[in-house]
């Protein structure tokens, strides 16, 4: 079965709609692609809301997409916005009148997830994308609002930070003075500097780079010129900064004509290549892929994988784990007790599968909660799980909401404060995501969470890892943890039976510990 699907990006700069067959025969093949310049980014960034004007262009523009999508008899779509909608303060109006002029529902995406799409659109390119970050790779995902710099190593992703060095704000900060052309090119280069050479203070410090891989929407433009140039998607550091020489000589006018843009995406082409040059220099990569990818790529990917219609390579969901269990890292969290309680924590989800009515999505919080559950220890030992909160709400995640970034912070806070169903504190409004088992009900999917981290802490008291090949299974009314450890235990026992009154009062099921002696 071949399914016609639709991927629309509101971005900062650029309303885009890419059509896609998608098959488990052929995998996302695209077939048509519009797109259309209004700067939303430029109201957002200067006065922090988007403008009528910009609104009524917003829905004519997605009335015409409405229309080829009809034309295209597409089977399901997808209409994503990013940082120009995030941040703008009227964006629920904004989002309504699209909902209603056009039909169109639009969600916003977090910095985290918006990322974390645009890594599933390179990993369409699957034997490229899984032989390229074997060795030491960074991506630089530079946007019109922000800039995400991403450290894989071993097939695993080390680092992931989001900079603010979107070129449209760069930019507007040079609008602010008048210069000449080279100092502009200074101001933007000690702009980039400023940031760039912190994060490889903190994030690469003796780490080996081969590979950059850029992506983008700004480099998009310069991908089609720098492919005609070197026919070819890789570049070595040396070619690319020939080409960046190329480019700082050139005047606006000159770049208008060079790559048939207009003025306004011309003056955003050398803040685009002076970051990835400065990446190539902070790094220390010799070799430059440019994938090519879309935005809509990548949401034309996550919809196929969710649909079972393709399958990647690359496992995702590690790449969430790995990022969790760095940031435990990083907060000199205790490894083993970690190790031990996520374990924990796991055996007792899968154990309870016909009562708890939760997801994989569920799961995957679950997991994070149990990584992350003691990094407040790190700033005080008083109150460790309010800093622990904090923490994660200031902390992105990649592949995260907001929403469950939420969900998970709550759960690490009352794995130790007491729960109160109506003090559950939510920032963010009900997701309506279908990964959730009750999206509507988010304070009941802590409590859940919160009950099965509680218990499996208790399971690892004495930090020893005394009941790791313990067995799990329901009799009755109990949730009986067997185990063979013939050490002492009573620990372990008074704290499991501590945490069995709330873990009963969520479940109707209490948890008691069998220590079966060995002969």
């Amino acid at each position: 079965m071949v399914r016609t699907f639709a991927a629309i990006d509101v971005g900062s700069f650029e309303l885009e709609m890419g059509i896609y067959e998608i098959s488990e025969k052929t995998g996302v093949r695209s077939i048509d692609h519009v797109k259309h310049m209004i700067a939303l980014g430029k109201d957002t960034f200067e006065d922090g809301k988007i403008s009528y004007q910009m609104v009524e262009e917003t829905c004519r523009v997605l009335k015409d997409f409405a229309s080829i999508m009809k034309g295209y008899q597409v089977n399901e779509y997808r209409a994503y916005a990013t940082t120009a909608m995030r941040e703008a303060k009227n964006s629920q109006i904004v989002l309504e009148q699209i909902r209603v002029r056009t039909g169109i529902q639009v969600k916003v995406l977090s910095n985290s997830e918006q990322r974390f799409i645009r890594y599933k659109a390179i990993a369409i390119k699957a034997s490229e994308f899984q032989k390229t970050i074997q060795k030491g790779t960074a991506i630089a995902d530079v946007g019109f609002g922000s800039m995400q710099a991403s450290v894989f190593d071993k097939d695993s992703l080390i680092s992931t930070q989001n900079l603010p060095l979107g070129v449209l704000k760069l930019r507007q900060i040079l609008t602010h003075a008048k210069l000449s052309a080279q100092a502009e090119q200074s101001l933007v280069m000690e702009l980039i500097d400023n940031e760039l050479l912190t994060f490889r203070k903190m994030y690469l410090k003796d780490r080996e780079i081969k590979h950059l891989i850029a992506i983008g929407d700004p480099i998009l433009t310069m991908y089609y010129k720098l492919n005609g140039i070197t026919r070819s998607d890789r570049l070595t550091a040396e070619k690319f900064n020939s080409f960046f020489e190329w480019m700082r000589t050139k005047t606006r006018a000159q770049l208008e004509d060079a790559f048939d843009v207009n003025g306004e995406y011309a003056s955003m082409m050398f803040p685009t290549v002076a970051i990835y040059k400065r990446m190539l220099e902070v790094t220390g990569a010799e070799i430059l892929w440019v994938p090519g990818i879309r935005m809509a790529d990548g949401t034309a990917a996550e919809y196929a994988e969710e649909k079972k219609l393709i399958r990647f390579e690359h496992n995702f969901s590690n790449d969430i784990i790995a990022a969790s269990r760095n940031m435990a890292k990083r907060y000199k969290c205790h490894m083993p007790h970690i190790q031990a309680v996520e374990l924990a924590a796991l055996k007792v989800f899968d154990s309870l599968k016909k009562y708890h009515g939760l997801k994989e999505r569920e799961r995957l919080l679950l997991q994070i909660a149990a990584d992350l559950h003691s990094c407040g220890k790190f700033v005080t030992m008083r109150d460790a799980t309010e800093c622990a909160y904090n923490i994660i709400m200031g902390t992105e995640i990649i592949g995260l909401s907001h929403v469950e970034r939420e969900i998970v912070a709550n759960v690490v806070k009352y794995h130790i404060q007491k729960f109160r169903y109506n003090e559950v504190e939510l920032q963010a409004r009900l997701s309506r995501d279908s990964r959730l088992a009750n999206p509507e009900n988010l304070p009941l999917i802590i409590g859940k969470l919160t009950a099965i981290l509680r218990l499996a802490n208790s399971m690892d008291r004495g930090h020893a890892g005394k009941l790791s090949d313990c067995r799990l299974s329901v009799k009755g009314n109990m949730l009986v943890i067997s185990t063979e450890y013939d050490g002492d235990v009573t620990l372990e026992a008074m704290s499991i039976a501590e945490k069995g009154d709330f873990f009963e009062e969520i479940f109707g099921i209490r948890p008691v510990l069998k220590q079966k002696k060995r002969v």
